[in-house]
């Protein structure tokens, strides 16, 4: 039998800034990819100004650093919870 979850738990408070962190870092690093994917075809339209190539990889830069770790953690405390429930976790 599995025990009930304490909400003032220390860990589970932290559990969930870090999960609320991860959604904010994918958010951001979709949104960083989308955007780069539509200046890419602005970029092919107006054959390639440097100023928007360097936005691209900005934006391609931005989006790879916040969401790696976003991903990574995100795995971790869906882990967690599955581990906190007695549940085997795998992906």
């Amino acid at each position: 039998m599995t025990q009930p979850i304490d909400p003032t738990d220390p860990v589970i408070i932290r559990r969930e800034k870090i999960r609320r962190l991860c959604e904010w870092g994918s958010r951001i690093g979709y949104s960083c990819f989308a955007a780069a994917m539509v200046l890419f075809v602005i970029a092919f339209i107006a054959q390639f100004p440097s100023w928007l190539v360097t936005m691209i990889i900005w934006a391609m830069i931005i989006g790879s650093v916040t969401l790696l770790p976003a991903i990574v953690l995100g795995y971790a405390v869906k882990a967690a919870d599955a581990d906190d429930r007695g549940e085997k976790f795998g992906y």
